[in-house]
This record gives structure tokens, C-alpha cells and sequence, in this order.
């Protein structure tokens, strides 16, 4: 039996480690879509067409050690304000979400138009000042060179182009839960996702009773 969690949210809101544990708990598959968008970036900072390169993406090219660093996330961001790349990665996301057993999906757009009919949304948020701790956190422990005010600035700039861009701004649907885990744990967050996904009717996909959080 399919069931659909879309996970919204901007970068480093926690949207990521959430759907992850998410998708654990239930036993549901999980994509974090924004790999998507990276695998694509990067293919572009190399010089290939975004476009050409969003139709012919493959699993292989998600699986790139690459896709994780600032030029990625930014890259990321550009390609995503083309329509011809969100169309040409649309069809695979939407497969996924509807395959049996189970999907958790995380990203800018799942709830508002790769997944409208998900049974479970919710758009995960927290401060600008918390995102960028959270990030320049991440990054000096990878031994990246950079500033807080220098992430700070970055996020802000992804947060104006991703809910600025004509096609599929970054915003929660209608109908989503809002998660603000700017003091919320990880164990805090998750909790609650659990607990409103339940709600929507999500069960374990071994047919277990969902643990209690």
C-alpha cells in the first residue's frame, strides 16, 4: 500500500535528518530530493547542459561524494529555477512517492506540486541564525574554511532564489503542518513528525504498531 510524508523546508532546518529517521521509524524508502538537484548542479559546473543533464540523470550520479558541499548546494539552487529541469526530474520523484510500502520524500516542492495528495505533509522550518549555526557547524567539522556570517549570508541568498523563482517557490502547502525545531532536539523534532504522521494514518510498513515517541 502506498503512503506519501512530503517533507518541506529550507536548508539546514533539519528537514533532512527528520525524514531520515522518518522513514526509519515507519520503514517507509526515503529521497531526499535535493540530491537531485546537486547531481544535476555539479554536472552543469562541469560544463554540460542542466537540461540534458536532468533528463539523462541517473542513480549512479546520485551516488557522487560530491554533493554535499556549498558549490553543490548552490549549483543546486540555479538549475532549480529552470522549468525544463524540474519537469525532466518530476516523473521520477513522483514514481517514487507512490511506490509500495511506503515513501517519505524531503524538499523545497513535494507538498505544493510533486506530491499535492500526500497523505502526511508537513514544512519544517527554524530561524536564519539557528540554520547557519547548524551549517557552519557541519561544515567546520568537514574542515571546510568559512565564516558564520559567510554561511549566513549563503542561506540567505538560497532562501531569496528558491522562494523568488517563478516556478515552484519554496513555500508550504496549504495543508501542511508547520515544525519549528529552532529549540526543538532531534529526538524533539522527530517525535512530533512521528506523532503527526500517525495521525494521518501512517502505519509501519511491516504492519507493526508505530513505536510509541
Amino acid at each position: 500500500m502506498a503512503f506519501t510524508v512530503a517533507i518541506d523546508g529550507p536548508a539546514a532546518s533539519g528537514k533532512g535528518t527528520v525524514s531520515r529517521q522518518v522513514a526509519a521509524h515507519f520503514g517507509f524508502a526515503h529521497l531526499d530530493t535535493g540530491l537531485l538537484y546537486r547531481a544535476v548542479g555539479r554536472q552543469m559546473l562541469a560544463g554540460a547542459d542542466p537540461i540534458e543533464a536532468a533528463r539523462t540523470l541517473s542513480p549512479r550520479d546520485l551516488e557522487r561524494d560530491d554533493l554535499r558541499d556549498s558549490d553543490a548546494a548552490q549549483a543546486a539552487s540555479r538549475v532549480a529555477v529552470i522549468p525544463e529541469v524540474r519537469a525532466a526530474l518530476l516523473t521520477f520523484q513522483r514514481a517514487f512517492a507512490r511506490r509500495a510500502g511506503g515513501a517519505v520524500l524531503d524538499g523545497r516542492d513535494i507538498g505544493t506540486v510533486i506530491c499535492p495528495d500526500a497523505e502526511a505533509k508537513l514544512f519544517i522550518t527554524a530561524s536564519d541564525d539557528i540554520r547557519a549555526q547548524r551549517r557552519f557547524a557541519e561544515l567546520s567539522e568537514s574542515g571546510a574554511i568559512t565564516s558564520f556570517d559567510a554561511v549566513l549570508a549563503d542561506l540567505r541568498q538560497r532562501d531569496t532564489r528558491d522562494q523568488a523563482r517563478a516556478t515552484a517557490p519554496l513555500k508550504p502547502a496549504d495543508d501542511a503542518i508547520l515544525i519549528d525545531t529552532s529549540q526543538m532536539s532531534i529526538d524533539e523534532a522527530v517525535a512530533q513528525a512521528v506523532k503527526i504522521i500517525t495521525q494521518r494514518g501512517g502505519k509501519r510498513a511491516d504492519g507493526g504498531a508505530p513505536d510509541r515517541q
